[in-house]
């Protein structure tokens, strides 16, 4: 279902619009990983997609198991003692994002519910897309 259709999530509000996206560079991702004694994280808790404006936006699971798109800078990374730490830092190739740096995003399109708000979003670029979505509270990033 269409999101401009949709109310915004109870909890999160709708965030922005991805749509000023289009036309725009990507330059650089960044995104936080739960780190947690010597296992290795399953997957970005949050990207921050940098473009050609310099605005980043924020991709990140909702504590209600929405998709929150909002324009925020990354934070900084924090530790949290015996539940492990929260590193944010820039990505080389941990994220479907990293093989679409430097290009331009042609289209965007956002899934959701009326209930729940944004569920999905999806951005197209020259060589492929990548799918943002929340899978059992987790942010979860496909490649296409």
């Amino acid at each position: 279902m269409e999101l401009e259709r949709l109310k915004g999530c109870p909890v999160h509000g709708v965030g922005v619009c991805p749509d000023y996206l289009v036309g725009r560079r990507l330059e650089r991702v960044v995104a936080s990983w739960h780190l947690y004694g010597m296992d290795a994280p399953d997957g970005p808790l949050d990207v921050w997609l940098i473009d050609s404006e310099e605005v980043a936006t924020h991709v990140t699971a909702g504590s209600d198991w929405c998709l929150i798109v909002e324009s925020s800078a990354p934070f900084e990374e924090y530790d949290m003692a015996e539940l492990g730490r929260v590193q944010v830092a820039p990505v080389s190739d941990e994220t479907p994002f990293a093989d679409h740096l430097g290009e331009t995003v042609l289209a965007v399109r956002e899934e959701g519910d009326p209930d729940s708000g944004r569920l999905a979003l999806e951005i197209t670029f020259d060589s492929g897309r990548v799918r943002c979505d929340v899978w059992s509270g987790d942010l979860r990033l496909s490649g296409k």
